[in-house]
């Protein structure tokens, strides 16, 4: 028999999953868009970003109410806390998802640039992060979001590349500054949402081993 708060966490962790799906969903479109240059796409995950907002302010409510009324301790109240933060992170990656669409409209009407092919590379390698961080957080599985963390300093080595490939291109190719400009951008959203993602591991440690890895990727053994 489940009680009332077991069965409001259960609640909340389906709010909170599928959240996550729509956000993962929408990353998945906004790289095939880009990699196509479809603008009729990028146009409907703009569209779509409303409903990941209003899934945010659900889980908010849902979240501040259970702590209000039910008094949650130990691993229930880190995993309502977790919920909260991770609902944050999942809302400014949606928000992250929109940018690189709409950039990708503009981005669609002008000729393709050489380095398009390292950007989905990198928002490929995004969507990972993000796969794996929810598996984790929902297992919760500590070890699997610590790789994640892992993968958080390939992203970033990419990045950097990227940035340098771009910026030495503008130099070379002075018609093509606007859309490089665009191109930084795209990267920048990307390198945000490992980021974002790398959080959303850190929180299922916390819910798991109630241990604040905040701001990096090491932690003891203890429970």
């Amino acid at each position: 028999m489940y009680t009332h708060l077991q069965q409001e966490i259960l609640e909340l962790r389906d709010l909170v999953l599928k959240m996550a799906t729509r956000v993962k969903d929408a990353l998945g479109m906004t790289i095939d868009a880009f990699s196509k240059m479809d603008a009729n796409l990028a146009q409907e995950i703009i569209a779509g970003d409303d409903r990941i907002n209003e899934l945010e302010v659900r889980i908010d409510k849902t979240c501040l109410k259970l702590l209000a009324l039910e008094a949650p301790v130990a691993k229930d109240l880190r995993f309502i806390i977790g919920c909260m933060r991770a609902s944050i992170d999942l809302e400014r990656m949606g928000d992250e998802t929109a940018n690189v669409a709409q950039a990708t409209i503009v981005l669609s009407l002008k000729p393709i640039l050489p380095f398009y092919s390292r950007l989905e590379t990198m928002g490929q390698r995004s969507k990972t992060m993000l796969e794996k961080a929810i598996e984790a957080f929902f297992a919760p599985d500590p070890d699997l979001a610590l790789n994640v963390c892992k993968m958080d300093c390939n992203v970033n080595e990419l990045y950097s590349k990227i940035i340098k490939e771009i910026i030495e291109y503008m130099y070379n190719e002075t018609p093509a500054i606007e859309r490089s400009v665009y191109c930084i951008n795209i990267a920048r959203r990307f390198e945000r949402i490992s980021d974002l993602a790398t959080n959303i591991a850190e929180s299922a440690v916390f819910i798991s081993r109630g241990i604040n890895i905040k701001h990096y990727c090491q932690f003891d053994n203890r429970s």
